[in-house]
């Protein structure tokens, strides 16, 4: 069983194959999310599929309905801007923003949902300056993130 830690670097990997136009053979739809994984033979079965939990994230994104354009945010004008080492600050503000904006929104939530969303405009605008490092990190030093996936029952039932 792979740790919390390698799920998360699987997960971050398929989601910027995705995001960056990867080898389309690799990709599943969300149609695909509720058949379960496709256990390789030599492979013991488990319920961890890197690329329907990925997919499930891009989902989580596009519920984020900021226009980061007009967000008045130091940190995500930086990012725009280029400078990729305020994306952790950036994510940071404009998540519990939009938690306190949206009571019925948990921040660990509204966190996936901005870093991926943020994430997704930032590749198309200046994909050579993200990298799957960044987001890995973030999440995996973030301690409330991480027990909210670990409450969910990890990755595998993260937004089932």
């Amino acid at each position: 069983m792979a740790t919390f830690e390698e799920q998360t670097q699987r997960v971050v990997e398929a989601l910027f194959s995705d995001l960056l136009g990867g080898d389309e053979s690799d990709c599943r739809s969300l149609e695909m999310d509720s058949g379960g994984p496709v256990a390789l033979a030599e492979e013991p079965p488990t319920s961890f599929d890197a690329v329907v939990v990925a997919s499930r994230l891009r989902r989580m994104g596009d519920q984020c309905n900021m226009d980061f354009e007009r967000v008045s945010s130091e940190a995500l004008a930086a990012v725009l801007k280029g400078k990729v080492e305020k994306f952790p600050a950036a994510v940071e503000s404009l998540s519990r923003s939009w938690s306190n904006q949206n009571p019925e929104l948990v921040y660990e939530r509204a966190f996936l949902c901005v870093s991926v969303k943020l994430l997704m405009y930032v590749a198309k605008k200046v994909s050579a300056m993200v990298h799957p490092s960044q987001l890995i990190s973030m999440i995996n030093g973030n301690s409330q993130v991480r027990s909210y996936i670990e409450g969910c029952g990890g990755w595998e039932n993260l937004d089932n």
